[in-house]
């Protein structure tokens, strides 16, 4: 019997794409929807092939679904994590996991009391050339890693005015863009090499006050002495090298790992990712090719999500990893506020 899935709100993109793979699936099916956006739902349940509920309740009351993807504004996580865990289901929640630790900890609270398994969705531990690099570094591929440099931008100026109205940009409801974006390379880095002991950081509005937090760079210090660094502008219009990844033993380097620096394609099937060895005299290429498009690394969520949904598969992120993102985020935010180094 193919998993019966329940949407809550479809207020992050993400999640309608998710439907969108889900929908092609022979294991699994979106079969209902809420979202306080009537017409939102509406328009994503037609897409998806789901059955549009206008009650939250209700949906949640249902026996007819087996699991909750819930997609909500990320003020409204810690609410709804709690409704959908006393039905004791499984619960994927799209990142981040909430805009305080108050609100993680009522999350982590929650899917204990309940039993509910529970992940965040994070599109880079899903893609292939990002688990390269990590079980690489693990295996020593360049000895002790030393310096890390992340960048992950978007172009917001390119997204036209309906992205200055959305909720994304509305403090109240997704605090800003760096808390809403750059929680992407600071989950990448956790997921890498575990939690930093301090961050410090720069975080501004430097193009449109309609759009906070569009810039923001932010420097982490692991107890081994590795430095990483998170570089984020959400003006970028073009780009191209992602990630940098320096050992004593030698580089990893990646290109066109997001958005701006993919779009479009640099060339079909081109492989971005690369590595040289103290010793090598040429550059070695990894075998992953680059997508051709980075709405093909957010869809690739949906299968590991539908796997961890059915049991199958241990979460893309646990609830605890999900609290110390958020946790690293906030340091970061106080740290360009007070203007010195936040240790955690």
């Amino acid at each position: 019997m193919s998993l019966r899935i329940g949407i809550v709100s479809f207020a992050h993109g993400h999640v309608g794409m998710y439907a969108g793979m889900i929908k092609q699936m022979d294991d699994a099916r979106v079969v209902a929807a809420w979202d306080a956006d009537a017409s939102r739902g509406k328009k994503a349940c037609e897409a998806a092939g789901a059955e549009f509920i206008g009650d939250l309740d209700a949906l949640l009351a249902r026996d007819d679904l087996d699991a909750f993807i819930i997609g909500s504004e990320t003020s409204n996580h810690a609410a709804h994590v709690e409704a959908a865990a006393r039905t004791g289901k499984p619960i994927l929640l799209q990142k981040p996991m909430a805009l305080t630790l108050e609100d993680c900890d009522r999350i982590c609270a929650a899917v204990k009391a309940s039993g509910s398994p529970f992940s965040l969705a994070w599109q880079m531990r899903c893609d292939p050339q990002n688990l390269w690099m990590r079980q690489s570094v693990k295996e020593g591929l360049i000895g002790k890693p030393t310096l890390v440099r992340r960048r992950h931008c978007l172009n917001t100026p390119g997204m036209g005015k309906a992205f200055e109205d959305s909720w994304h940009v509305k403090p109240e409801l997704n605090r800003g863009m760096f808390m809403d974006d750059a929680c992407h390379p600071v989950d990448w880095f956790y997921w890498m090499f575990g939690k930093p002991k301090s961050v410090s950081a720069e975080i501004a509005t430097l193009h449109n006050p309609k759009i906070p937090d569009d810039h923001g760079v932010a420097t982490l210090r692991w107890v081994d002495g590795m430095i990483g660094i998170v570089e984020s502008t959400f003006t970028c219009a073009a780009a191209d090298d992602t990630t940098n990844i320096y050992g004593i033993g030698g580089t990893i380097l990646q290109r066109w790992g997001d958005g701006p620096s993919c779009t479009p394609d640099p060339t079909p099937n081109n492989r971005g990712l690369r590595y040289k060895k103290q010793g090598d005299k040429d550059w070695t290429v990894v075998g992953i090719a680059t997508p051709p498009a980075h709405g093909e690394r957010i869809k690739d969520v949906a299968r590991p999500a539908v796997e961890f949904l059915m049991g199958k598969r241990a979460p893309i992120a646990t609830a605890a990893e999900g609290r110390a993102v958020v946790e690293i985020m906030l340091a970061a935010y106080r740290s360009s506020a007070e203007g010195r180094r936040i240790d955690l």
